[in-house]
């Protein structure tokens, strides 16, 4: 994967420099030790969710599957994005690699659209237990959940590579500065060399899909 992203950027930028968040030291460090407790704590509570839920039978439900695999999506997304921002704050302004930016959008926007999907397969859950009781055990029987789960954990993977294929092929002629503390959609199509319209339409399209279609779907469950 490494090699073919690579070869993609046809462009003269081989990494991007990431500016971070803030410039004086002393508030860099300060908000370091903030953020990397934060970090931490985040992890270790999602962790512990993960490990009650699959340790405990009675804890074997829809319901509590979900909130495994949300909890589970949740350190997944914190790991992408966080230390980034520790790097940056720690050290300031620091160089990524192109494809190692590639790398880190890829796995930013499948985690997004992976979340959306969870969420409204959580609303479609809670809907089923509320209006439909009697059906439960056979409507989200653990081979429906499965279903669901790996739907949204494979949708979210599909979307990201289309959109993240489309920002490969893009020129970066330069400059290579980034405004931002990881490698985002919007920074990396400001700055190509080349004609964005394509990579920005099938980003707004996506985000369309994901968040109007999911969101659709828990607003129909809840006033359901």
């Amino acid at each position: 994967m490494e090699r073919a992203l690579s070869l993609v950027n046809v462009s003269g930028v081989q990494e991007f420099v990431l500016l971070g968040l803030f410039s004086r030291q002393g508030v860099r460090l300060a908000v370091f030790a903030v953020f990397l407790a934060l970090y931490l704590l985040t992890l270790l509570e999602n962790a512990l969710i993960v490990f009650l839920v699959c340790s405990h039978a009675e804890l074997h439900k829809p319901m509590y599957f979900f909130l495994g695999n949300l909890s589970c999506l949740e350190m997944c997304y914190v790991s992408v994005t966080m230390p980034s921002l520790l790097a940056g704050l720690w050290t300031g302004p620091y160089h990524v690699p192109f494809t190692a930016c590639l790398i880190q959008l890829f796995l930013f926007v499948s985690l997004i659209g992976t979340k959306c999907s969870l969420l409204a397969s959580m609303a479609c859950d809670r809907y089923v237990a509320i209006c439909r009781p009697l059906h439960y055990p056979l409507l989200m029987r653990p081979q429906v959940c499965r279903g669901l789960a790996g739907t949204s954990w494979l949708g979210g993977l599909l979307v990201s590579a289309v959109k993240t294929a489309c920002i490969a092929s893009l020129s970066y002629c330069g400059p290579n500065v980034l405004n931002h503390f990881f490698c985002d959609v919007s920074p990396l199509l400001n700055l190509s060399c080349t004609h964005v319209a394509l990579p920005e339409l099938v980003a707004f399209l996506s985000a369309i899909g994901i968040f109007c279609g999911t969101l659709l779907v828990a607003l129909a469950s809840y006033s359901a």
